[in-house]
């Protein structure tokens, strides 16, 4: 098995709701605000090779979206998904399975984009199924009015239209032999989080479970969070096992760190070592 970094680019989101309740004198402390409290996160996906497949965990923004929607999130810097890949040596038809971890405009955008010099959809990756579970796919297409925002049609629709959308069995828990996955129900309804086996360590990939380094603390909670009680205690359980399990975990919005591992203290879980994934 191989693994591959793939960023997408960063974004802002304000930060206060990024941290919840959590007062700004504290979460600045990681996550350094400009002059309009926002905050850059990263979108950064994993990309794994493994004999005849190649799975891409996430894939970013995108970039279909009106310039006024765009606007809310200063995206910025040089990375993008199409120059990633190029960069790990692959193209967009070379991706077999895109292992969506959840729904959010921000984690599966960039599975759809327009035809070119068209205002007509295409899936990005022609030949590749797109994974989610049945009961989150229902939770987005169905929305509730707080995460209404966070789920575009243009992203999902054309996932089942094209026959590329498929529903992996949440009690089976398994892509393949050493990718598997556990769910996480307090950001959103059956969020996927995978879990890897890599040269003989165990990486999770943290999706919105753990956002970055600055969420270790347990009451720094997202106010995206649908059930942030529920996060809480979510966040309990997974931090104690990675510490104590010494999991690698990969951070897909932390806008420096790629991965870090956490440990126990007297103040309970508290962040160990942050280091890239080539460092493995």
């Amino acid at each position: 098995m191989k693994l591959h970094v793939i960023n997408t680019g960063f974004f802002k989101l304000d930060g206060g709701a990024m941290f919840g309740v959590v007062p700004k004198s504290l979460w600045q402390r990681t996550n350094p605000a400009d002059g309009n409290n926002m905050c850059t996160w990263a979108m950064r996906c994993l990309l794994v090779e493994e004999r005849d497949r190649l799975v891409l965990i996430d894939n970013g923004i995108g970039n279909k979206q009106s310039e006024k929607f765009f606007s809310h999130y200063y995206l910025h810097g040089d990375d993008s998904l199409d120059g990633s890949l190029k960069k790990a040596g692959f193209q967009l038809d070379d991706v077999t399975d895109n292992f969506l971890t959840h729904l959010h405009f921000d984690h599966c955008g960039g599975g759809v984009r327009y035809k070119a010099g068209t205002d007509q959809l295409e899936m990005t990756f022609k030949n590749a199924q797109y994974w989610s579970n049945e009961d989150h796919w229902t939770w987005a297409t169905q929305p509730n009015a707080r995460e209404k925002a966070s789920f575009l049609k243009e992203n999902l629709l054309p996932m089942q239209e094209s026959g590329q959308l498929n529903y992996l069995d949440l009690e089976q828990g398994e892509l393949f032999s050493g990718f598997s996955f556990f769910t996480a129900d307090g950001h959103t309804d059956k969020q996927m989080i995978p879990r890897i086996q890599y040269k003989g360590i165990t990486i999770i990939f943290a999706a919105d479970l753990l956002p970055s380094v600055g969420h270790i603390p347990l009451p720094y909670v997202m106010g995206y969070d649908t059930r942030p009680l529920l996060t809480l205690e979510e966040k309990r359980t997974f931090l104690e096992e990675a510490a104590t399990n010494k999991y690698i975990l990969f951070l897909e919005h932390d806008p420096v760190h790629e991965c870090c591992t956490v440990k126990m203290t007297e103040k309970g879980v508290r962040l160990d070592k942050t280091f890239s994934l080539s460092e493995l």
